[in-house]
């Protein structure tokens, strides 16, 4: 299956519409207020941000907040082990060490890909420059993503780390709503 450009690995899809389910949010006892389970679905604002220089990675406080369900993947495992516990109408600030966010650099996902194996992965006529986010198939069935760092007549050089990988991360969020 050919390379393609991903979407944004930090998105969220379009809201989706579900019946609630008391098994996945219950009431904090004594508090009668809503508190985020595992498999909740939730509807909030939130702001990630690269904490050394303060650059939005995504904000949704600027625009409709997001709606989603914990764990299917619709959010990074980091960020839905933070909202764990919250109730509803909570803000909160959390600062993310890179182990605790999106993993630590690791320099061996920089590799060189042959030419030859990104022609076979690629659309014919397909051109990218670096900072293109590719997918690539894995052997299992899989996809994996990595950002184009350099290319030339050789191959090119991708750096399949996560982007958000080595960095503190803020993360700021408002639970709006529980089902």
């Amino acid at each position: 299956m050919p390379a393609e450009k991903a979407t944004d690995p930090t998105s969220i899809p379009a809201p989706i519409a579900t019946a609630p389910d008391p098994a996945v949010s219950r009431p904090r006892p004594g508090s009668g207020r809503l508190q985020v389970g595992p498999a909740s679905h939730l509807t909030l604002h939130y702001r990630l941000t690269i904490a050394a220089t303060g650059a939005d990675v995504i904000n949704t406080f600027e625009g409709k907040p997001a709606t989603l369900q914990l764990g299917i993947g619709q959010m990074a495992e980091p960020l839905e082990r933070r909202l764990q516990g919250l109730e509803e109408g909570v803000d909160r600030v959390f600062e993310l060490e890179p182990a605790e966010g999106f993993g630590e650099r690791n320099p061996e996902l920089v590799q060189r890909v042959s030419k030859a194996m990104l022609t076979a992965n690629s659309e014919p006529g397909a051109r990218y420059v670096p900072g293109d986010l590719l997918e690539f198939p894995a052997p299992n069935g899989d996809r994996f993503a990595g950002v184009l760092k350099e290319i030339d007549e050789r191959g090119a050089v991708f750096d399949f780390n996560h982007p958000l990988a080595g960095q503190r991360i803020r993360f700021h969020v408002r639970i709006l709503g529980i089902l």
